[in-house]
């Protein structure tokens, strides 16, 4: 889910040391990571091995389809545990001093069914709506990456970024969080989870379970882990992500369904 450019190097050495760690547990494993297939497909398919998804959809529309197998712990701002935050960015010249500043104003969203950049948003944002829309607009733009510019180019006033995307983004593009600040946080919820497919057998996962354990400690990878932000995993009742589903549910029972 982070898979940027300037970081795909490293999620390659972080891969193929889980693939070995794997292969030493007699679970095999793919030789290189699938990049070229959309997200949902791979989400869906009955062979998938491991991938990260976003928590809205794992709790809305995965479960069942996928298996959870560890959620990943973060060290940057806004991260506390398996949990983490969005960073509700505003210009960094933009006088807004709270969220209700905000009213009136123009919002970037990277997808209507991303808990960091949609979900929380609203639920930050539903307290103060009083049922009505509070935005003069909003725009689609597609990513964080282009949320983020969206809003450092002066086409957004403001918007919700995954802190784990903004922690990233202040390492490898300086020049667009330079231009960025942030105004507010939303509430914690799980992090992006680490899942399988739902027909893997609970050694299958234990096995996935230990790999990560063993990459995530040994000592080689402490330069990779450190470009990723990935300090470790735990392992969370399914139920945590129920987190989610009540974030989204408070915004609409308090009259505010979509981010407007």
């Amino acid at each position: 889910m982070y898979d940027w450019p300037e970081l795909r190097a490293e999620t390659d050495r972080l891969w193929q040391a889980l693939r070995d760690a794997l292969g030493r547990s007699r679970l095999a494993a793919p030789e290189t990571l699938t990049r070229e297939r959309p997200e949902a497909d791979l989400w869906r398919d009955p062979d998938l091995l491991f991938a990260q998804t976003c928590g809205y959809p794992y709790a809305t529309a995965l479960r069942g389809t996928v298996r959870l197998v560890a959620t990943p712990v973060y060290h940057f701002d806004g991260c506390a545990g398996p949990t983490y935050r969005s960073a509700i960015v505003v210009h960094s010249d933009d006088t807004a001093e709270s969220l209700a500043d905000l009213r009136g104003r123009r919002a970037a969203y990277n997808a209507a069914d991303s808990q960091s950049g949609y979900s929380a948003f609203r639920a930050a944002i539903a307290p103060l709506a009083n049922e009505a829309p509070f935005f003069a607009g909003t725009v689609e733009t597609g990513g964080h990456l282009a949320s983020m510019m969206a809003v450092a180019t002066g086409a957004a006033d403001c918007a919700a970024i995954d802190c784990v995307c903004l922690g990233l983004a202040r390492r490898v593009r300086p020049d667009l969080t330079d231009r960025l600040r942030v105004l507010a946080w939303s509430d914690p919820a799980p992090a992006l989870p680490f899942v399988t497919a739902a027909r893997r057998s609970d050694r299958e996962v234990e096995r996935l379970r230990e790999g990560l354990e063993t990459v995530l400690a040994d000592p080689a990878l402490s330069q990779t882990r450190a470009v990723l932000g990935l300090r470790g995993i735990e392992i969370l009742p399914d139920d945590a992500y129920d987190a989610i589903l009540a974030m989204a549910r408070m915004a609409i029972e308090t009259g505010y369904p979509d981010l407007r």
